[in-house]
């Protein structure tokens, strides 16, 4: 089973960028996380990181070419805007998991609304780097079939 996780904007910048909402954890640390889990999973995962919206959606184009599982996304701030990511998403049959590292719903009114609600399985979101591990198990179960 493959699983791709999809790092929004600003994400290369975790472990320097605002600690007090997301921590001192660095997207590689994320990552390694992710990489550790997927193995006991027994699946495989890549990771996909850009700040460019259109190198986004062209990723998640290859990933249904390419027959992926299960995708996780943590879009960062284009959750709440971008209809072209949402758009590509839509285009996704199979398990995809949102996931945010703060509560969205605890902060900024703008961030309580996601574009992507309605083409994805669920959102996990306030948990820190344990969001992408819940999202993971997550998708993993929701790919092969399983009640989660």
């Amino acid at each position: 089973m493959n699983v791709l996780m999809l790092h929004g904007i600003n994400h290369n910048m975790f472990g320097k960028r605002d600690p007090l909402q997301y921590g001192t954890i660095t997207l590689a640390e994320i990552d390694a996380r992710l990489g550790e889990l997927a193995a006991t999973l027994g699946v495989q995962i890549e990771s996909f990181q850009s700040n460019y919206e259109g190198a986004m959606c062209e990723r998640i184009h290859q990933a249904f070419l390419e027959g992926t599982d299960a995708v996780l996304i943590n879009a960062g701030a284009w959750t709440h805007y971008s209809y072209g990511i949402r758009d590509a998403l839509a285009i996704l049959t199979v398990p995809v998991v949102e996931i945010h590292m703060s509560n969205i719903h605890a902060r900024e009114a703008f961030r309580h609304h996601s574009v992507f609600a309605e083409v994805v399985r669920g959102q996990i979101s306030g948990f820190g780097v344990d969001s992408y591990l819940l999202g993971l198990r997550t998708a993993v179960t929701a790919a092969r079939g399983e009640q989660a």
